[in-house]
């Protein structure tokens, strides 16, 4: 069972449509009571990360992902569920993160507009197990004007928008996505199969 986690920053419509294609069974929830009912967990996320981890504190969220992170239950986090998944993010000031991925969260550097929005193409490094099946080159969505810095030993997979920028990350059983798998067709599909099969 897959739990999305509701962290009121999220658009969960498309990622719940993309689940019922893959016939996952998934429940949705906001508190942490409903965590211990899955073996595996979902962040989505789009806006601020100061305002995700706001929400998530308060909810009492924020220390049930940590704990079902560190039980070694997989965990993917997805945009900036995945940005969330680091120490700390500079965006709106310094906000401390869940702290499962070494790194900070940094404004893109580019002269190219922001957000970054549209199809991009992955370079993937081999290894990571939710890119297996995924083509070198294969297409997907994003959406952000920020980004990981990150060692790259924790870094599966880059695009490049004016700078080469993490779209893969990943330390154990817990990975990110930059990009939206659930709005990048075939090769989404196949990086939430590869997610639900771990």
């Amino acid at each position: 069972m897959i739990g999305i986690i509701d962290s009121k920053i999220c658009n969960i419509y498309s990622l719940t449509n993309m689940l019922k294609k893959l016939n996952a069974d998934f429940i949705i929830f906001d508190n942490p009571e409903n965590i211990q009912s899955v073996d595996r967990i979902i962040l989505p996320g789009v806006g601020a990360f100061p305002k995700a981890m706001e929400n998530l504190s308060k909810s009492g969220l924020k220390d049930a992902i940590i704990q079902f992170a560190r039980s070694g239950k997989p965990v993917l986090g997805i945009c900036l569920g995945m940005q969330l998944l680091f120490d700390k993010s500079t965006e709106f000031g310094i906000s401390e993160g869940l702290g499962l991925i070494p790194g900070e969260i940094i404004k893109i550097k580019t002269d190219l507009v922001l957000p970054h929005i549209g199809w991009n193409d992955l370079s993937i490094k081999p290894g990571c197990k939710i890119l297996e099946r995924v083509d070198n080159g294969a297409d997907v969505y994003f959406v952000h004007s920020y980004r990981a810095e990150t060692d790259t030993k924790y870094i599966a997979a880059t695009t490049n928008y004016g700078e080469l920028i993490p779209a893969v990350v990943y330390k154990d059983n817990v990975y990110g996505a930059q990009f939206h798998p659930e709005k990048s067709m075939k090769w989404g599909e196949i990086i939430l199969s590869n997610f639900i099969k771990l």
